[in-house]
């Protein structure tokens, strides 16, 4: 028997569709597997979310209360800002009320006072010579005071013992310029004047151990140089009124001394009381050689209570040696 070899059969469409469907199910597979994304994995609970939730409010609730503090803060200090500007006007109205009524205290307190010392000073008159019965009674016709301060006036000479320490010269100087100029004011001529500090030293040394003569020009020049006369002292007029007395006195000279000054630092009050005493021994009758009068000037009472003891001392000092020597002590209210 014949066999007979087919023909093998073409491609058909039904094998054309399988391997069509077998290439978009891999295209398909691919592309699904490729833009897929994996679902993120849910975060984990934290445990202390409630703890920290709770702690962020009340931080913000306590921001709010240091804000509002703040603001009352504000307000406060603008109140007290407004209330001390009332307080400084109230004191100064205070303080004028006080100054005037202090000027009108210290006012009273002068008259008193003055008064009190022209009482006292009745008794150290000295007795006139003829040629100053002469001079007062020209002046009198001008001016009818024969006292400076309290003090009388009735000496030929007169000699100024002035304290130029530091204290005086640099807060009381032009005070005692002043009280230079009005005790020369009152004088309407003397036989002969000089200047002293309480060393003993000359204020012109050209003219140490005698008068300068008396005159407007000589006066002037006094004063000019007294200005700026700050030599060495230390505060204590021993030397100044021994050697006045023991350079100027004579028997037909009536001589006053007078003592500016403003602190005693000097050991013992009676020791120099005495040792001026021996120099300025009394005659017969019990009248001193020179008369001695001193002004006090209170630098020192501007110092704390502590501070104040040299003026104290100065002050008894010159009310001692006035009393014994035929002066007397005038203290100032004021040295400015």
């Amino acid at each position: 028997m014949k066999l007979s070899r087919r023909e093998p059969p073409e491609i058909g469409i039904s094998f054309l569709d399988t391997i069509t469907c077998g290439i978009g199910a891999i295209i398909l597979l691919m592309v699904i597997t490729t833009t897929a994304q994996p679902e993120p994995e849910a975060p984990p609970v934290d445990p202390n979310e409630a703890e920290i939730s709770r702690l962020q409010r009340e931080l913000f609730a306590s921001r709010d209360e240091v804000q509002a503090a703040i603001a009352k803060l504000e307000a406060r200090r603008q109140a007290l800002a407004e209330k001390s500007e009332e307080i400084a006007v109230i004191k100064r109205a205070t303080a004028t009320t006080l100054a005037q009524e202090s000027n009108r205290s210290t006012a009273e307190q002068e008259a008193a006072l003055n008064a009190k010392i022209k009482g006292e000073l009745e008794i150290a008159h000295q007795r006139l010579t003829d040629e100053m019965q002469r001079l007062y009674a020209q002046r009198n016709r001008s001016r009818p005071d024969n006292y400076i301060g309290g003090i009388p006036i009735d000496s030929e000479y007169i000699v100024f013992i002035i304290d130029t320490s530091g204290s005086m010269f640099n807060y009381a100087w032009p005070k005692v310029l002043e009280q230079i100029v009005q005790t020369l004011s009152v004088y309407p001529r003397v036989k002969g004047l000089q200047v002293m500090n309480d060393e003993g030293s000359y204020i012109f040394p050209e003219y140490a151990g005698r008068w300068i003569d008396d005159s407007p020009a000589r006066r002037r020049a006094v004063i000019d140089r007294l200005r700026t006369w700050n030599v060495f002292s230390n505060s204590s007029p021993t030397e100044g009124i021994v050697a006045a007395i023991e350079q100027f006195y004579r028997p037909d000279r009536k001589i006053s001394l007078y003592v500016y000054g403003d602190e005693f630092t000097g050991r013992s009050i009676r020791e120099v009381a005495d040792f001026v005493r021996r120099a300025n021994r009394p005659d017969a009758s019990g009248t001193p050689l020179v008369r001695i009068h001193a002004i006090g000037f209170p630098v020192q009472f501007a110092n704390a209570p502590g501070l104040q003891i040299t003026g104290i001392r100065f002050a008894a000092l010159m009310r001692e040696l006035t009393r014994r020597n035929g002066g007397s002590f005038v203290g100032l209210n004021s040295f400015r």
